[in-house]
């Protein structure tokens, strides 16, 4: 073997020593409840997003084996809403392409994981998998328990529910700011022409495409649903300087 080969074989080694060190990326729970403390047992819950039944037994394999493996719960209750494409379909054509497809796992604890799919029902959440973990004290909690699996589901559905309003919010407003600065321009085009004073002045501003698009990442819902409303009333005012412009009485 050259020289130049074993350099090449070391630096291949070194590479792939590097990849195979280096962590993947582990998922991220969307939100975690609070903890239920009752007579020793604790509960709390994680959701996480999972568009496929296989995704989310994967997360509660995550969270049983990695996350809580210094840790066990004595339950990791389980439940799961996806929409998947049918077999044979690609869809294209519409909602008719997916199916529903839900299940849950109880790991021991009977009847919670049909509580915990039942939460999800009640608060319409799909492609999501919601895990309950319950650490037992050593004291029977009888009914007690499922009002607290239920409890603790309710907390990260709902903000679950939240955080998707907020980025189809924050998706709605980025689609206006196209369409805003479209029509800026469009404006701007149509006053470039004109030789009066009042246009003269517009055609200096910013065409739409040259101004800094907007950075939503801390966002909160209610200001977000106040932009959209200004995005709106703003393109509104535009497309009326155009008409105008486009037809001079």
């Amino acid at each position: 073997m050259s020289q130049s080969d074993i350099f090449l074989s070391r630096e291949l080694d070194g590479s792939l020593d590097a990849f195979i060190s280096t962590p993947r990326a582990h998922p991220e729970p969307i939100s975690t409840s609070q903890e239920i403390r009752d007579r020793g047992s604790i509960f709390v819950a994680n959701i996480y997003k999972a568009t496929t039944p296989e995704e989310a037994l994967a997360r509660m394999k995550h969270l049983k084996y990695t996350v809580h493996r210094t840790r066990k719960a004595t339950h990791e209750i389980t439940a799961w809403r996806c929409m998947v494409l049918k077999s044979g379909k690609t869809g294209l054509e519409g909602p008719d392409d997916f199916e529903l497809v839900q299940g849950s796992k109880d790991d021991g604890e009977g009847w919670a994981g049909g509580k915990v799919l039942k939460v999800m029902q009640n608060l319409a959440v799909l492609d999501a998998v919601v895990i309950v973990s319950r650490w037992y004290g050593g004291t029977m909690l009888g009914p007690a328990r499922f009002s607290h699996i239920e409890t603790c589901a309710t907390e990260v559905c709902k903000a679950f529910k939240h955080t998707e309003e907020l980025q189809d919010c924050i998706t709605t407003l980025e689609t206006l700011d196209d369409l805003l600065a479209v029509h800026r321009e469009n404006l701007a085009s149509l006053t470039s022409h004109d030789a009066s004073e009042e246009s003269s002045s517009m055609r200096t501003e910013p065409k739409g495409p040259s101004v800094k698009k907007p950075n939503y990442k801390d966002l909160d819902l209610t200001k977000a649903k106040r932009l959209i409303k200004a995005r709106e009333a703003a393109i509104n005012s535009v497309k009326a300087l155009i008409a105008k412009k486009s037809n001079p009485a």
